[in-house]
């Protein structure tokens, strides 16, 4: 995070941020209950569960509430000085 941030949608924020760290948690749920199965925290759930490949991290603009991938707001950021 060593870049500046601007928000795309309010466009004035540049100083008011709620980093939010995403936490993967791959699960097997029972489709009829909903209750978790198998929990595959630190074991390789196998070939045919999607690993996870989204950001890391997301942003929250602490003035409007637009949540969004980090590189939303580094390059609106850095178009807009």
């Amino acid at each position: 995070m060593t870049s500046p941030y601007c928000c795309p949608n309010c466009k004035t924020n540049r100083s008011r941020f709620n980093i939010i760290d995403q936490v993967v948690n791959a699960v097997r749920l029972d489709p009829q209950s909903g209750e978790v199965i198998e929990d595959y925290n630190g074991i390789d759930p196998g070939p045919i569960h999607a690993k996870y490949q989204g950001p890391a991290k997301r942003v929250q603009c602490g003035s409007c509430g637009l949540i969004e991938d980090e590189r939303t707001f580094i390059k609106f950021g850095e178009n807009h000085k």
